[in-house]
Parts: C-alpha cells; structure tokens; sequence
C-alpha cells in the first residue's frame, strides 16, 4: 500500500503554485468551505469563511474560495463547524508518554494536536545524540509538525550529583541545530543555578543556540521575587514552563519571557497560573499552554492539548484567547509563525474542525500538511513503522541479581531511633518536601514498617557499571501492605529506581525491570504487574492503545497497594530529578535543592554534611 508523503516544504519553494491557486489557475487540492474560522491573529470568530489548500500549504482564505476549485479539489463542508489552527504544545517529552513517537503521533491528532515542540532528554540522558537522532527521525515520518529541541542538561547538573549515560556540551549543541529546521533550539536548561553562577559548558551551549539563530528554553524553580531570574533571563533564555503561580507568570512576562502553563497528568498549573490573565489582565501574547507531560492513559481518557485549552476556557479565558494561547503564540516563541499556528494564507495546512460549541474543543477532523488524518476521533492516516537499533533496546548495564541485602539502610548506630530526612511526595506538583523523622535502627540498619508512612527509595546507576547505589527515605506513598515499583523511567538520569517497603520485594520489581532491559514492575503479595519499555528503558515498542492499557495496570496495582497519588508512575518517576526542590535521590546520595544551591547531604540529621553547595554547577 502506498502511504501518503507528509512533507512539509519551505515556503519559498511553494510561492508560484501558492499565487497561481489564488489568483484561480491551478486547481487547489483541497477545500474546506462555509465554516467558522478561528482567526488566532486578529481575535475574531469569523462565520462563512472558506480555505484553499495546495499540496501541504494554505493558498486561500476568504468568503468565496469557488474560483480555486477544480475536477480534482476535495472539497469539505464545513458548515456548523468552526475551522481553526491545528494545537501546538510549546513543551513536551514524548519519552514521558512511554510510546515513541509515531505512536505519540497516533494518540494525539485526533484530538487536534498538530504539533509540538520536543525536547529529548530523556533519551539524551541513555543514549546521547544518537537517541535524539533517533527520535527526530522517526518524528520525520509523521504527519505532525515535529520540532525537536538539543537537550541541555545532560546531565541535568553535573557528574558529581548523578550519573548518565551520555554527555552533551557546546559542540553537541552546535552538531544537532545543524540537523535541519526542525532542530528549533535548546531544551529547558534546568541547570539554573549554572546559567547564573556562569558554568561554562552552560553558558557555552546556550552560545551556540543564539549563533544558530535558535532560542533557548528554560527551567528556574527558585521563587519569583528572586534576584536571579533577571540574571537567568540576561543569558538568553527566553522562555520557561516552572511556573505555578501567577506572581510566576508575572515575572517571566516582566522580563520579555514566554511564561509556560502546563497541565500535565500528575502537575496541575494552570488553575494558578492563568491567573494572571484572568485575575490581573496581562497581555496574553507571551503566555502559552503546554503538557509538560501527559500520560497514555490520560490522553486516551482525556485528550492531549484540546484538554488543556478546555480547561483555560473553564477558568474564564475566553476561547480564542485560550486557542491563541496553544497555537499562534507558540508559534511565534519558536519562530515558526511563517509556517504554523495559524490559518492563513502560505501557513501549513494544520488545519483542524470543531464540532458544537467552541469551548467545548471538540475536534471531528484534524489535517495535518494539506492531508485528512484523522476523523471522529479515530486515526484514518497511515505511515511506514519506524524501527529502532538493537542499541537502542539495550541499554540496562546491570545484572539481575538484586539482593534484598542490597536495599539495607545503614545507620550511624546500632539499635534505637534516630532523627533522618525524608523525601516527601507533594500530590499533583513537581516538587518535593524536605521532612524529618525518628526512625527505628536495628541492628545496625533502619527499618521500616510494611503498613507505615515511610518507604525506602533506592536508585542504582545503570549505565555504566560504576556499582553506584543509594539509598533513602521516602513519604507519602501510601502504601498499606508489602509492596515495591522498580523502573528504569526516573528522570532525568534514568537509572534504575526502586520503592517499597520491603527488601525482598524491592529487589525481586528491580531484577525484574533488568530482565526486561528497562519498564516498570509493580511487585505485592497478591501479584506482579509487568510495563515492558524496552527502547532505552523509555518506551514501548508496542502501540497506543496496548501502552495505554499497560501503564493503566500499573496506576490499578499501585492503587491497590494504597498508593492512591493521582498518576502516581509519573511523580514517582521524578523522585531521582535533582534539579526541582526540596529533596531528590541520585545514584550518588540524597540531593537538597535550595535557594542556595544544590548540595549532596546526609541522610541522618546528626552527621555532617557531605559537599558545600555548589550554585555553579561546577
């Protein structure tokens, strides 16, 4: 079967038949006639508007569009329909979907979704360039408007906080921006401590973002009011979705910063954050609304980029200031507003229909490039598979003989109680807080009960057979009876995590996510609950709808554990992430992210701290 070739050609080699459509020479190919158009531009809902399409672009949009139809023209009857911009997300990790990305592409145009804006790094993490080349070209071989950004914290601080699998500084930067177009700029630089503190690899990379002429996104968790934010901004970074207040919103807007509103599955943000336009009447044109991420399971029950710009309606935006907030000025923070975002003439046709009422975002047809690909929900546009390298679906370098020994906590003293830090679990945010506690030690090991507050955290490094291991306190989970999650999803160095509190069962979930060289194991005495990710310890090999149901059998078997946390994989997943505060786990020990700085520190409150903080990133 011959599939159809989503090219999307530059706009200079398409003027002459652009111009000959419109002026009614050349047939077009395509036409949607008499509906509602959403104009993202000016603001307006415009009723008995038409569209021309050539090939993949739009020749014409007006009220008669009858002298650009030919023999040939399919021609779509949009009457009753609003016709609007195809949805944008201005940040998103497909990796954190668990499905690659033709598999991602399925999943979300049919909720409208033509686009996005990708950054890579959590492959980036496992396989370095390699595994960002992968993913962009896949992403080549979709419908979707797939632009990929250079990931820039790899790792996401530096190799005395955590252990990766791979390194990307300047010159890796500068390499991938010369892939094509379709590299747009740099990944949200977490390492905000070393943008401000001047590290030189991050200042480095985010130079030669800006002599490619690309932008950089950023990541700044300190508080808004913070002196170092104008410092942040003065490097170049324009734009940052770690916003949860509108005070945060403010700021960025402030400073000539795209202020990011995201609704991912397991961080909800934008109730907050809208605020800001709602509440105190900012321009809207630097606010965009992103995912940041949302899981399989979510985008089959709830919808990818319509859902989050649903739910700005319900916060009182009004609808096309919540469609320009994920389509036109997404576009033009990323530069591409000559090509996407909008419906006009030369634009790309990413054009989508709207059935019943405009905030209700309900999507019946979705084109993407000048094709039908989707309609009534269900995908009806087919592509070559793409498949990916043996090196790729290798990538857990450790052996599956995890001890239950292996998960003991050692103490400074032998029996009684002692004062310790815990990682405690914030529902439905990104970030964490430090807490302390007494805990029982016997026999020279802390011990923790399997129906109490407290669990073990244990990350090993699985990249480079370093041996590395540790171990710590974790609140909030949940858990009621033994139980243990190992994975080798653990942003952003993705080695293997495991958490329980029962030895035996921590070790059994991590050896058997090793034996399925990465994925998740959910471990109980009633069972085992198995999510393959084979590619890079990632994503599925499998399609939408069987990852979708599998990572609905891990939220079910933590659920029945007591784990009730709302999408408790994905802000478990996070628990290994040392740039987000208070408290993190990697590979080398427990992480404090302050105001100050990010720091190794003790475990037990009575020792003395490992490392000063380091605000450089050096």
């Amino acid at each position: 079967m011959n599939t159809p070739s989503f090219e999307r050609p530059l706009m200079a080699d398409c003027v002459p038949d652009l111009v000959a459509t419109a002026r009614g020479d050349l047939p077009a190919t395509l036409v949607i006639r008499g509906g509602t158009l959403v104009n993202v531009i000016s603001g307006e809902i415009l009723p008995g508007m038409s569209v021309a399409v050539q090939g993949s672009r739009i020749a014409y949009v007006g009220k008669d569009v009858s002298h650009t139809i030919g023999e040939h023209t399919r021609i779509i009857e949009a009457e009753g329909k609003y016709i609007a911009p195809g949805l944008l997300d201005g940040h998103c990790h497909i990796e954190s979907t668990q499905m690659k990305v033709t598999e991602f592409a399925r999943a979300v145009l049919p909720s409208g979704t033509t686009g996005g804006f990708f950054d890579p790094h959590e492959i980036s993490n496992v396989l370095g360039l390699k595994g960002l080349r992968l993913m962009l070209d896949e992403a080549r071989t979709t419908p979707m408007a797939a632009y990929m950004q250079v990931a820039s914290c790899v790792p996401s601080t530096h190799p005395g906080l955590e252990t990766t699998g791979a390194y990307i500084g300047p010159e890796e930067v500068a390499e991938a921006l010369s892939w094509g177009p379709d590299m747009i700029g740099l990944g949200e630089v977490m390492n905000f401590p070393g943008v401000v503190y001047g590290d030189e690899t991050m200042i480095g990379e985010i130079q030669a973002t800006l002599r490619a002429g690309k932008v950089a996104d950023g990541h700044f968790t300190w508080a808004a009011d913070d002196w170092r934010l104008p410092a942040y901004a003065a490097s170049g970074v324009t734009g940052d979705h770690e916003c949860v207040t509108k005070e945060d919103v403010v700021e960025r807007l402030r400073l000539g910063m795209y202020a990011k509103m995201r609704q991912g599955s397991a961080w909800h943000d934008v109730a907050e954050t809208i605020k800001a336009c709602t509440e105190l009447g900012l321009d809207t044109r630097r606010m965009m609304l992103v995912t940041d991420d949302r899981s399989s399971e979510s985008l089959l029950k709830e919808g990818h980029m319509d859902f989050v710009v649903r739910l700005a309606i319900s916060q009182g935006v009004k609808p096309v200031t919540a469609f320009q907030m994920a389509t036109i000025n997404t576009a033009e923070r990323f530069g591409v507003a000559r090509d996407i975002g909008a419906v006009i003439p030369g634009n790309i046709a990413d054009i989508i229909l709207l059935d019943g009422r405009l905030a209700d975002v309900r999507v019946g047809m979705t084109i993407a490039a000048g094709h039908i690909v989707a309609e009534n929900g269900k995908m009806t546009a087919v592509w070559d598979s793409f498949t990916y390298p043996e090196e790729a679906l290798n990538t857990v370098k450790l052996e599956a003989n995890i001890q239950p020994k292996d998960m003991e906590l050692s103490a400074p003293i032998t029996e009684g109680t002692i004062g310790a830090k815990v990682i405690h679990v914030t529902e439905n945010h990104v970030d964490t807080k430090e807490k302390h506690v007494n805990v029982t030690v016997e026999h020279g090991n802390v011990v923790v009960s399997t129906s109490g507050e407290i669990c073990k955290i244990a990350v090993l490094e699985r990249h480079k057979q370093t041996g590395n291991r540790a171990v710590a306190l974790v609140g909030g989970i949940g858990f009621t009876g033994p139980a243990a999650i190992a994975m080798t999803v653990a942003h952003d160095s993705h080695n293997l995590l495991m958490i329980g509190n029962d030895d035996a069962l921590m070790a059994e979930a991590g050896n058997r996510v090793i034996g399925m060289q990465g994925g998740v194991a959910v471990v109980t005495a009633s069972g085992v609950t198995e999510f393959p990710l084979r590619i890079a310890g990632l994503m599925s090999t499998e399609s939408f709808e069987v990852v979708a149901a599998q990572s609905a059998a891990v939220s079910e078997a933590l659920q029945s554990a007591g784990c009730t946390l709302n999408n408790a994989f994905m802000t478990l997943s996070l628990l290994a992430l040392v740039v987000i505060p208070e408290l993190r786990l990697s590979d080398k020990g427990l992480v404090r992210i302050s105001a100050e700085g990010i720091e190794l520190v003790s475990l037990f409150d009575e020792m003395v701290e490992n490392t000063p903080a380091a605000p450089a990133g050096n």
